[in-house]
């Protein structure tokens, strides 16, 4: 396995962008390329080039996706919080101040009620 890894790299080194995600298209480059007298070793250097070159294509789309994402999450996080925030400092406020509750309370007790608890 050893060896199908460094001729891999060694092909790949210099002609890689010859070589796609097709193994039957791999294997006429490669056939191009360099004298492979073997049939079977030639079919697995083109299966591994095959399977590299897919695996690399493979995980730059998934980064590419997480860069996307995180900065489509940072855009929609931060106005988002902002408007949060202010929407509930503003709701607490009215929510204090209108209560029937606490206009009821105050009109209800008389200053003399209201020193005595504070007192206590």
């Amino acid at each position: 396995m050893d060896r199908i890894k460094r001729l891999s790299y060694e092909v790949l080194d210099g002609h890689k962008s010859k070589f796609g995600e097709d193994f039957a298209g791999n294997k006429k480059v490669l056939d191009q390329i360099s004298i492979v007298r073997s049939k079977g070793l030639k079919n697995e250097i083109a299966g591994y080039i095959t399977k590299f070159i897919k695996k690399e294509v493979r995980e730059e789309k998934s980064k590419q996706a997480r860069i996307a994402a995180s900065k489509a999450e940072q855009q929609v996080a931060e106005p988002s919080e902002i408007e949060t925030t202010e929407d509930a400092v503003i709701e607490e406020t009215t929510e204090v101040v209108d209560t029937p509750e606490n206009v009821e309370a105050t009109s209800e007790e008389t200053p003399s009620e209201i020193v005595e608890e504070s007192t206590e």
